[in-house]
């Protein structure tokens, strides 16, 4: 009965508050993805002129299909658009477009939450992927070998939760930095930088909730595997 135990509610919650999130930073974009900007820059447009301004000529701007799968890549420095920013015109595609700039620049100035948060990436990948299938091993096994092989999942599986938390700053900067830019530059009028306030909190907030949403993961692991190890 190992995946319907009592401790299972923790990741129900955790999807509970991803899917509020997820659904308040879809209604938030949508409504201002209605609303024109007064310059009709487009998201590729403004992304361009926002790197040029901060000295940034040797990352490229380009188109990914989708909705909101806009990221910017540093290993290759290319800075990716979807389909509801690159062409648009809106003052919520301004507004991510300039977010993904705010993670160029922090790659142009070392920003360090950026830099561990690359650094765990490998980290993250190889001990999502293994931690699971150790702490099942372990729990079917006695003696050391057992606490040892669930004690390392643990910690691989810790590496994730660390991943969000370290997340967080640097995806709160970002959008710091593209208000300060967009109010700066005065590329959109004061109204329209509401606009992407709202659009920017909303989707901070599914950032924060992914970070619950491990923590209690996490929580839950730690339950469901204590029993076991003291037995051991």
């Amino acid at each position: 009965m190992f995946y319907y135990d009592p401790t299972y509610v923790l990741v129900l919650i955790g999807v509970i508050i991803c899917a509020i999130a997820s659904a308040r930073v879809n209604r938030v974009f949508n409504r201002y993805s209605k609303v024109r900007n007064y310059h009709g820059m487009t998201g590729r447009e403004a992304a361009e002129k926002i790197l040029h301004a901060n000295g940034i000529y040797d990352v490229s701007v380009e188109h990914i299909s989708g909705k909101l799968t806009d990221h910017y890549d540093p290993r290759n420095k290319i800075l990716r658009l979807s389909d509801s920013t690159y062409a648009s015109t809106s003052v919520a595609a301004i507004g991510v477009a300039a977010h993904e700039c705010g993670h160029a620049v922090q790659h142009q100035m070392a920003y360090l939450p950026l830099k561990i948060r690359g650094a765990l990436v490998p980290v993250v990948n190889f001990g999502s992927t293994i931690s699971w299938p150790m702490i099942l091993i372990g729990m079917f096994l006695n003696g050391r070998s057992a606490v040892l092989l669930i004690n390392l999942g643990i910690l691989l599986f810790s590496t994730a939760l660390l991943f969000q938390i370290v997340t967080l700053p640097v995806e709160f900067n970002a959008s710091r930095r593209a208000v300060k830019i967009l109010q700066g530059t005065q590329m959109l009028r004061e109204e329209e930088v509401k606009g992407v306030k709202k659009v920017l909190k909303a989707a901070a907030l599914t950032y924060v909730a992914s970070a619950v949403s491990t923590m209690l993961q996490f929580l839950r692991l730690l339950l469901i595997t204590s029993s076991r190890r003291d037995g051991d």
